[in-house]
This record gives structure tokens, sequence and C-alpha cells, in this order.
């Protein structure tokens, strides 16, 4: 029996036998063409991309249909590739000059840009590589005329494992006796991931050299919640994880009952628990969750379409759905956090030396003010057709605060002179990210609206921990006795000066933390929908003096492994025999 951690996309636990995927590779020789078929090699380039882009749309068309529009627009991105002009040029500039054969051409070009996104620092970007590794398979295997290996084949209930999967072979998951999935690399933003989320298939990846240790038929165990994947198990290890199976499937059926009931303690405080979001289409998803709202709609992904900027119409049309997909519930939505992992250090040949600390989210914004003026416009027209929210991400002093404000008024002041309508008194707040806005919290709360903590960054900087190093990710941890402390400062200086506090970060989903953060006094939680009915559950579970008592005790530990321990403990007393534990 071997055990192997990774990193979760889906929760859930999967066993099955491991089917082992090979890579889709096609040896193209360096060849050259006789100067008579130039002309013939240029109308295969032109058939390819043709049939390569007719075999994307009829994807995402199929997957639209399953999961949504919103899943299936991964594809645009590829679309919008084959169908650059540059791209098309470039191939054909090898093919008329040097008379490359058209596979190799396309092959030549696709691998320059692949290590174009491998030199950049951004890790988001980075992962563009595996998208642009799925164009150049598809471009060449219609070049060269090959059938299409694909997942349909499976008879019996699988563990797909991989080095890697590309959005195109994720897509076709959800047709299959896929289980479970786990691949050596990926990162949390991919493509890959993102529709595995969809899919809700349990999935651990970034595994490493997992595909190069397992063989087919091995028994696999795919434990999705915990993050971790067992290979060939004992009986005693099998014997537990079917139990568990069978307790998750029936904790599903159990936490789809509690959609309807409202997240109050068994002393009646009313807690709100809202959902994180990234596509428009996701809001009305919320809605079968039980969430209160939206809490934070990420409106970074409108960037990752291959098509450019989006205009102003785009965004508002956008931001207008995930309203009215919300059905009157409130929804937050912050504006850009690009740079770093997000997009800006596409722009630059010369990358930033350590993007986290550069140019990113409300620093970039408000040195592109015609972009973040455009992102405002289309929020204020969107705000008409629901109660909206606007928040600034990683700010870090009340200057920064005041200039993003300022280009807001700019922006009301535009659509006032040109006779559009928009929400006047839409409420305006803060992600609080940096030891910087949490020294300052008392200050900022005299002047914003509202306060949304990003645990995400707030760790990262708080411990100084790249959380996406897998040699020092280890050290990222909500229970550090620091971030407790912060925390709890936090929350209650929010609540001194009356302005509402929110957690919006991975912590606010965990379980693990849900009595802790009760007890710290959060009273507004934001997460990923999923993660919704199981705080429910341990919300209507307790007391306010109960968690009380457990966020006192935690905070008198010295250590993260206290801390975590005392956590697990204290959730397993209310939730004994919960399979999330």
């Amino acid at each position: 029996m071997e055990i192997i951690q990774g990193i979760s996309v889906a929760p859930g636990i999967a066993i099955a036998p491991a089917v082992v995927l090979d890579a889709e590779e096609y040896r193209i020789p360096h060849r050259h063409v006789a100067p008579g078929q130039v002309e013939s090699e240029l109308n295969r380039l032109a058939r390819a991309l043709e049939s390569s882009i007719a075999e994307l749309q009829e994807q995402r068309t199929a997957l639209a249909a399953q999961l949504g529009h919103d899943a299936a627009d991964v594809f645009n991105w590829h679309i919008g590739v084959l169908r650059d002009a540059s791209v098309r040029r470039s191939v054909e500039q090898l093919i008329r000059a040097k008379q490359h054969s058209a596979a190799y051409a396309a092959s030549f070009v696709m691998r320059s840009h692949q290590r174009r996104f491998m030199q950049m620092s951004d890790p988001l970007l980075a992962e563009r590589i595996r998208d642009v590794r799925d164009i150049e398979r598809r471009l060449v295997r219609h070049i060269l005329g090959e059938s299409r290996e694909d997942l349909a084949h499976l008879s019996r209930e699988v563990v797909l494992v991989a080095h890697d999967l590309s959005a195109s072979q994720t897509a076709q998951i959800s047709g299959t006796r896929a289980v479970g999935v786990v691949l050596d690399a990926g990162g949390s933003t991919s493509h890959t991931a993102i529709l595995l989320r969809s899919l809700g298939r349990p999935s651990v990846i970034g595994v490493k050299d997992v595909s190069t240790r397992v063989s087919g038929g091995d028994l696999m165990i795919v434990d999705g919640t915990h993050q971790i994947v067992i290979i060939n198990p004992d009986e005693a290890t099998l014997a537990h994880y079917r139990s568990e199976e069978q307790a998750y499937d029936r904790l599903i059926v159990e936490l789809q009952s509690l959609r309807e009931l409202e997240p109050i303690t068994k002393d009646g405080t009313r807690i709100r628990l809202n959902a994180n979001i990234e596509f428009p289409g996701e809001a009305k998803t919320t809605r079968e969750y039980g969430a209160d709202g939206v809490g934070l709609y990420r409106t970074e992904f409108l960037f990752l379409r291959g098509e450019g900027e989006p205009t102003e119409q785009e965004q508002c049309r956008a931001y207008a759905a995930a309203l009215k997909g919300a059905g009157g519930r409130p929804v937050t939505i912050r504006t850009f956090d690009l740079g770093a992992d997000k997009y800006t250090q596409e722009k630059h040949y010369e990358q930033e030396r350590n993007p986290m600390l550069g140019l990113r989210s409300i620093r970039y914004s408000l040195q592109n003010l015609d972009m973040f003026k455009t992102q405002l416009r289309a929020i204020l027209r969107a705000s008409v057709h629901g109660p909206v929210r606007l928040m600034f991400p990683l700010i870090i002093s009340l200057m920064e605060f005041r200039q993003a404000k300022m280009t807001l008024h700019d922006a009301m002041e535009d659509l006032e002179d040109e006779g559009v309508p928009f929400d006047r008194d839409i409420p305006v707040g803060i992600m609080m990210e940096t030891p910087a806005a949490a020294l300052l919290c008392k200050e900022l709360a005299r002047e914003v609206g509202f306060m949304s903590v990003g645990t995400n960054d707030m760790i990262q900087y708080m411990l100084a921990v790249d959380r996406g190093n897998e040699r020092v990710s280890r050290f990222f941890t909500p229970s550090h006795p620091a971030i407790l402390r912060v925390l709890r400062d936090v929350i209650r200086t929010c609540q001194r000066q009356g302005v509402d506090c929110s957690l919006c970060g991975e912590m606010a989903g965990e379980p693990l933390y849900t009595l802790l953060l009760l007890g710290l006094g959060l009273r507004d939680f934001s997460m990923a929908p999923r993660n919704i009915p199981e705080i429910k559950k341990l919300v209507r579970l307790v007391t306010i003096p109960q968690v009380e008592r457990v966020a006192r005790k935690a905070l008198t530990f010295e250590t993260e492994r206290q801390v975590t321990n005392y956590l697990r403990d204290a959730t397993k007393k209310v939730l004994p025999g919960d399979p999330i534990y």
C-alpha cells in the first residue's frame, strides 16, 4: 500500500481499478516538402484549422448542454488561438519560406508559444502551456488525419490516472464510467481543474509521478476530501474507505435536505452563508445549495478567453446575468484581481521578479485607469438588475481606497451625464488580504462600507509562504496562532466600528474552522457553493457560548499542530462519525 498527498480539486471518495492514460503525442519528422507541394500543405493546414475549430465548437456545445455555458467557455481560449491571424501567418510563413511540412510548421509554432508561457513566473499563465499542447495535438492530428483517442471505451468504473489531462480530454469524462481522477501535474486554477470541479468527480492533482508508479488494474482510492491517493490499499484500509464512501453518499443526501433550512445556531443566532463564484451562471446554482447570496464574484475569468480585454458591454452582460441568477440575493463583485498569478505578466516580455509583491490587483487597476473605469461602469450599469456590492482587492492603505473610490465617482458622473441608470448608493468595501490592512483595520473601518477577509493571500503574506510552492506549502496553514490572533482582532474591530465583516478565503468553507470562526465572532461566511450544506449543518448544531469556549481555548495554543488537533477533536464531538473528518 502506498499513500500519496496531492491537491484536491473536487471532494468525495472514489474506489476503483486504475486506467493509466498515455499522453496523446504524434511523432513529427523534421522534413521539407518539394516546392510544388507548398500549396498542398497550405490547403492541408487550412482544412485542419477549420476541422479543429469545428470540433471544438461541437465539444463546447455538448459540454454546455451538460454543465452550462460558463464551464464550456473554457474552449473559447482554444478557438481564439486557432483563429488568431498571427498564429496562422506564422505557420504559413514556415511552409512558404522554409518549405516545412504543415504538421512540422504547426508543431514548431505551437511549441514556441509553449516556451513563451513556460518562461512566465505567473502560475496561472504558465498553466496555459497545457492548453497550447492540447491545441497543438488537435491541429496536428487533423493535419495527419489521425483518429482521435477518447475515453468513451471505458466499460466499467475506473479511476483515471495520467500525467495530465487536456481540457478536451477532461470534458469527455462526463459521459464515461470514470469515478475519480488522479494527475501528476496541475494547479487549482487550470482549465482542467475548473472542469473537474464542475463535473464533481473526486479528483486529486499535483501528485508528482503517480502515473509512473501505477499500473493498469491497480486498485486505487481517491480521497478528494483529504487530498490523498492510496494505491493498492490493504484490507483494513479498503474496508475503512468502503464504509467512508457509503457514509459520504449518505451525507450528500442528508445535506441536500438542509437546502431550505436557515443557518441558525441552536440558541437563535442567524449566520450568513454566501457563495464564491467565477462564472455568472454559477449564481443561479448557488441557490440550489441554499446560499444567502454571492459573497465573492471573481471576475478575472473574463480575461482568460483569448479574445483580449472584455468590453464594457461584455462585462455588463456577465454581471447582469449573475445578478439575475442570484434571484434578488445580494452579489459582491470584486474588481479585477489581475497581476501576479492572473494576467498582467503576459503583457511583459521582461517578467517581474516577484509578481506577488509587484504590480497586481488594485495597484494594477489604478495604473490602468481606462480598463478600471470600464469595469466600474459595467458594474454600475448592471446594478439595476439586483442588489450588488462593489469590492476592491488588496487594499493596503486609506490612500489606495480613496483613489479607487474617486475613480468610481468619476464613472458615476459619466453615467449620470449620459443618462444611464445605476444604483447611486452601491455599497463599497475592500478585501483585507495583507498585514498592513489588518493593522490599519480601525482606520479603514471608518471609511469602508464592509470588509471581507481574504485568508488565501492573508496567510501567504503573514507567514511568508508561497502556497503554490510544494517545497514550502506545508507551512501554509490557517491554524497558525498568528493567523488566529489577526482574525480575532479584525473581527472584533469591525464589530466595534459597526462594519460588516465577512471571510471569503478557502478557510471559510473548511468545516475544521467553523467553530473557531463562529467563536471569534464571524457571522458572515463566503465559500465554494458545495461547502455550504456542511457548514450549515455545523452551524445548526452549536450554540454561541459553546463556540466561544472553543475559540478561547484555540487562542491559547502555541503551535499550529496543537490548534489543528484541538479543532478536529472539538468538531468530532459535534459531528461524531462524519466522513469529512
